[in-house]
């Protein structure tokens, strides 16, 4: 205990003796470390807690729709955009005009200054810039892609203009082989001059593209053919005087047969090691007005062509919309005379075909059969807008293009519009199998299949009637082919019928607007054919009587109003129907136009009473033989022996 005692006693006698007595400090100096630590801090804290910081808080702007008084819009606004001042273009520190319009009218002045604009007519200088070159042509192939469509040329020249960008664009690849194909046959005679005539010129022009050296990179060779198959450049050459000379000495071949799939066979026999040592492309450019005789070779040769990747280019004519048959115009002399007329040849179909009887095609995607009117004669010869589907398929399969150089066929639709419209070019086999999955592609073929006859009547309109006996014996020969017709009309229709059903399920607007438009057309002749029986057998047990003295003759024209009870008016009905939609759903098409003729007419009939020439019958024995005046009867006799002479030295091309 007394060491205690002492220890504590000698620790109060070691307290400094200035701070004996100071209270405060004497406890503070006796504080231990973290006490005077805390008491730092608490002081630190209280002296941040005193300092004062103002804030400046900036208004918000907000934008108004509001309507600008009439009286504020008058003033005149000089807005400044300069940051570093205030004030517009002023050394004091206030805002400018604009700055205190904004601010008097809630920052909504932008709205005034736009309209004002608006209103103001600005003159923009444009500076007149140096007109640029245009490229050349040939520079611009890289860039085109339009293989395996049909595409407008513009004539022979300008499908030769469009293959000599074809073969700069190949050459651009690697070396290329080109062979020429031609139609032997009369009627391809100023086409293979003219182009005969553009050779020099087609190499010439890639003779001189500054990026491609031409020679031995470019090879050609030249096959005829008609009947036959002639290699008339056997050697592929660059020599232009060789191959201008090899065209020039075609010979026509007057057998009227195109079997163009066997010469592309031949010439794929010939060329094909050439083209193989020169490791080169190798084109096929076809020169032709018709589809070619030996089509049972096509899918073949197309397989051929796609495996050694040749592309096929055809400069030819398009086919007759949805007809196998076409028309080229030729002159030819004949004992002494000159004849000149449409001859008939195989253009087509521009679609998948079917083969008649006599094993020669017809389209399968549409209903043959005439129109009756008179605002519709004449329609047989409609373009298509596309070629031959054997020639258009060839080249649409290999990559080609098929470039129409002849578009007579008459009536022409945009190739814009009818882009949509074209026509399959799968192969015969899945075709039909994709035709198989659709109950209206099948009843549309097989309608298509019961109208390949010739023998469709077209109704006799106008009717002798200078007396009763007379105009009852005309009517009885009228009505004789109705039952023919009335059945072949009912064949059809039933086979649409079927397939009417799946009408909506057709997937492309090609076979729409062909099922809507068969179905249409078929329908209105089923009306006008019940009606014309209708009055022709009225007229026939009460003949009208004229109402002017000078009448001879009684005339159907078309009328609004269907007497043939409710059955045929329900289905004037629904002709109207179909043949509407067509017009609305495919407007500036083939079908469109075809319909609207349909429709320009009435379905039903009356009687109109005319004027008629009756020529004077002899009183021998043959008295329903019809007398001419001497002059008349010679004229006719000239006109026959003239005819006879026609047909007998007709060509075949």
């Amino acid at each position: 205990m007394s060491t205690i005692q002492a220890t504590s006693t000698s620790t109060s006698s070691d307290v400094p003796t200035e701070l004996e007595g100071a209270g405060f400090w004497a406890g503070l100096y006796d504080m231990p470390a973290w006490g005077i630590s805390l008491a730092v801090h608490l002081i630190a804290v209280l002296v941040a807690a005193s300092i004062t910081y103002v804030t400046v808080i900036e208004p918000e702007l907000l934008l108004t729709s509001e309507v600008i008084p009439e009286e504020i819009r008058q003033v005149e606004y000089v807005i400044d955009t300069a940051p570093e001042m205030p004030g517009s273009k002023s050394d004091l520190n206030i805002a400018g005009p604009s700055m205190a319009a904004a601010q008097h009218q809630g920052m909504d002045n932008h709205r005034e200054e736009e309209r004002r604009l608006d209103e103001r007519i600005v003159n923009v200088q444009v500076p007149d810039l140096e007109t640029l070159p245009t490229p050349n042509e040939a520079d611009l192939t890289a860039s085109i892609d339009l293989t395996g469509t049909t595409e407008y040329a513009g004539g022979t020249a300008g499908a030769v203009d469009r293959i000599t960008q074809e073969i700069a664009a190949s050459l651009r690849q690697r070396r290329t082989l080109v062979v020429w194909l031609f139609d032997e046959s009369g009627s391809l005679t100023a086409r293979r001059e003219e182009i005969t005539q553009r050779f020099e010129n087609i190499y010439r022009q890639l003779g001189l593209m500054d990026d491609l050296d031409t020679q031995d990179a470019l090879k050609t060779g030249i096959i005829g053919y008609g009947r036959e198959v002639h290699a008339l450049q056997k050697e592929a050459t660059g020599d232009i005087e060789a191959l201008v000379k090899a065209v020039r000495s075609i010979q026509e071949d007057k057998s009227g047969e195109e079997r163009v799939f066997t010469a592309i066979a031949e010439a794929l026999k010939i060329y094909l090691p050439e083209r193989r040592k020169m490791r080169a492309n190798m084109m096929f450019i076809i020169v032709t007005d018709e589809r070619g005789d030996d089509f049972q070779l096509m899918e073949d040769v197309v397989r051929k062509c796609s495996r050694e990747g040749v592309k096929a280019y055809c400069i030819g004519n398009t086919s007759i919309f949805l007809k196998a048959k076409g028309y080229v115009h030729h002159k030819w002399e004949a004992q002494g005379e000159t004849f000149e007329e449409d001859i008939e040849v195989d253009q087509g179909p521009e679609t998948p075909f079917v083969l008649d009887s006599e094993s020669s095609l017809s389209s399968s995607e549409g209903v043959q059969i005439p129109f009756w009117t008179g605002k519709a004669r004449g329609l047989e010869r409609m373009s298509s807008g596309y070629g031959p589907y054997t020639l258009a398929r060839l080249c649409s399969e290999t990559g080609g293009i098929f470039f129409i150089a002849d578009d007579s066929a008459g009536r022409r639709f945009e190739p814009e519009v009818m882009r949509r419209y074209a026509p399959d070019y799968r192969p015969l086999n899945d075709y039909q199998r994709q035709v198989a999955t659709n109950a209206a592609k099948s009843a549309l073929i097989t309608a298509s299949r019961i109208t390949m006859v010739d023998n469709v009547p077209i109704p006799q309109l106008s009717f002798q009637a200078n007396n009763d006996n007379v105009l009852r014996e005309q009517i009885t020969e009228a009505q004789k082919p109705l039952a023919t017709l009335d059945y072949f009309l009912q064949q059809v229709h039933t086979v649409l019928e079927q397939g009417e059903k799946h009408r909506d399920k057709l997937d492309s607007d090609r076979w729409r607007a062909s099922f809507d438009l068969a179905m249409g057309r078929v329908l209105a002749m089923r009306v006008r054919a019940f009606g014309y029986n209708s009055v022709l057998a009225e007229m026939k047990s009460s003949p009208k009587k004229f109402e002017r003295s000078e009448s001879n003759q009684w005339r159907l024209e078309p009328s609004e109003e269907v007497n043939a009870g409710a059955t045929v008016k329900r289905m004037h009905d629904k002709a109207v129907e179909y043949l509407s939609r067509v017009v609305n759903e495919h407007p500036g098409t083939p079908w469109a136009y075809l319909a609207e003729v349909e429709l320009g007419d009435p379905l039903g009939w009356k009687w109109v009473e005319s004027t008629m020439q009756i020529a004077q019958m002899n009183n021998g024995n043959n008295a329903n033989t019809p007398r001419f005046e001497p002059e008349e009867e010679m004229r006719r006799q000239q006109e026959r022996v003239r005819q006879q002479k026609r047909d007998a030295s007709r060509p075949k091309l």
